[in-house]
């Protein structure tokens, strides 16, 4: 549970600051620019990743009517999330490598799992959240680059997303390995380049 708490709560404080260093101050109003667990925690999100493996923070308010330019910013404020992910597997990841040249942790050891499974958490959230599935980051990077044209038609879909990735979750499309399996093998790819060592996962 630690390394998944860090890397949700990096995810959406990274989507709250980027709003605000853009102009939008819900985020930090609400409370939600912090790097607090407990701030970000959705009941039901953290119930079902307990359950059954699969769950999700409490999304940052943004409102785009403080933003300058509202597709531009949406993208950004969209791709922190994830790019906070890849950043802190970076980070991570340089810390094990370190650790593990200096004999300080290894394998099998509880410090090298919790490190190691840190750097491929994070990794796999950003991977995952990068799919244009609505309500996923990905979905927001679309919309904001989408003509014009097909917009209200994306706006459409994305209000109906949730429902989607629960329909698809159940019915066992979401959690078969056709979808994983792409994500699951670039997370253990950069994993492998960030810490030298060989994904255990």
């Amino acid at each position: 549970m630690p390394p998944i708490l860090i890397a949700l709560t990096f995810h959406e404080y990274a989507h709250g600051m980027m709003a605000y260093r853009l102009g939008d101050p819900t985020a930090k109003r609400a409370g939600r620019l912090t790097l607090n667990p407990l701030s970000h925690l959705d009941p039901i999100g953290t119930l079902a990743l307990l359950l059954v493996h699969f769950g999700w923070a409490k999304p940052v308010p943004v409102n785009p009517a403080y933003l300058n330019n509202p597709r531009r910013d949406m993208i950004w404020i969209s791709l922190a999330g994830p790019g906070s992910n890849i950043v802190l597997a970076l980070i991570v990841g340089m810390i094990l490598q370190f650790l593990i040249k200096q004999g300080i942790v290894g394998y099998p050891g509880i410090p090298y799992l919790m490190l190691s499974f840190t750097v491929f958490i994070n990794l796999m959230l950003a991977f995952f959240n990068l799919i244009p599935l609505p309500p996923l980051d990905g979905s927001k990077v679309v919309g904001g680059l989408i003509p014009m044209q097909y917009l209200r038609i994306w706006e459409t879909f994305e209000r109906f997303g949730g429902f989607i990735i629960i329909a698809l979750f159940l019915i066992g499309m979401l959690t078969g390995i056709n979808v994983f399996k792409p994500i699951f093998v670039l997370s253990a790819l950069v994993f492998t380049a960030f810490t030298g060592e060989q994904s255990l996962f």
